[in-house]
């Protein structure tokens, strides 16, 4: 697999659209855990290109629990990488993160760094 990481600097206002939920296999039921034992949380996440009016939403996997995010929060995603994936000849991108935190809290529960706004006064 190959892991790219993504300035998340670069992209424009990140919003929560799907509030976080612990991964489950779809096969077996069970919840998904990291390597440490963690349970692995997703936050799906609108993300809105800056220059223009176009969104997508991401689905972001997290190794603990996102305090404070709900529908509609603006968010701060710390280490965000995209892995390139393939299985059964299906291929696809997701995404990590070590933590999504409300905009404005860092992921060690300081002030997390201002995103530059955009020319339209969002940011």
């Amino acid at each position: 697999m190959q892991t790219i990481p993504v300035d998340v600097g670069r992209l424009g206002a990140l919003m929560c659209v799907v509030p976080p939920e612990p991964r489950v296999n779809k096969e077996t039921g069970e919840v998904r855990k990291d390597r440490d034992g963690n349970t692995i949380y997703v936050v799906g996440i609108s993300v809105r290109q800056r220059d223009n009016r176009r969104a997508d939403v991401i689905e972001v996997a997290v190794p603990s629990e996102p305090r404070g995010i709900a529908e509609g929060t603006r968010v701060h995603v710390a280490d965000l990488v995209a892995v390139a994936w393939e299985i059964d000849g299906r291929k696809g991108t997701s995404f990590r993160a070590s933590a999504v935190t409300p905009d404005g809290v860092s992921a060690v529960g300081g002030v997390a760094p201002a995103r530059a706004k955009s020319p339209g006064g969002e940011g």
